[in-house]
């Protein structure tokens, strides 16, 4: 059984005449938005449809990874302790960091960006 589009008769203008002017604008922005929801007021860009329950259909972001900072910070000192230089251990610790945060945060940006095509009905 083929689906049927759902279809919606066109809903005239409030009448001018006989209304107080913030009557005819409270009428006028219902009948917009009833045809907004029913889809049929709809531009070239589809810009003028409300998003309906069941149009997003962006997935739920991956668990972020990175929860803590794994590098303590140990280091060792050279010359009247005026200088510190960290381990080899901690740069390869913080190296990781930067890098596990790094791509949360691509996986993050890959959902937004989905998600704001979906909402622009592009």
């Amino acid at each position: 059984m083929a689906t049927r589009i759902p279809q919606y008769p066109a809903i005239p203008s409030p009448p001018q005449a006989g209304l107080q002017p913030w009557q005819y604008a409270f009428y006028n922005s219902i009948k917009e938005s009833i045809e907004m929801l029913t889809g049929s007021r709809t531009g070239t860009d589809n810009s003028n449809q409300s998003i309906k329950i069941g149009q997003v259909t962006v997935a739920t972001p991956a668990s972020q990874n990175m929860t803590r900072v794994t590098a303590d910070g140990s280091a060792i000192s050279l010359k009247d302790e005026k200088t510190s230089v960290p381990t080899a251990e901690d740069y390869a610790k913080l190296v990781g960091n930067v890098q596990t945060l790094a791509n949360d945060v691509a996986s993050l940006r890959s959902t937004v960006e989905v998600l704001i095509k979906q909402l622009k009905g592009s």
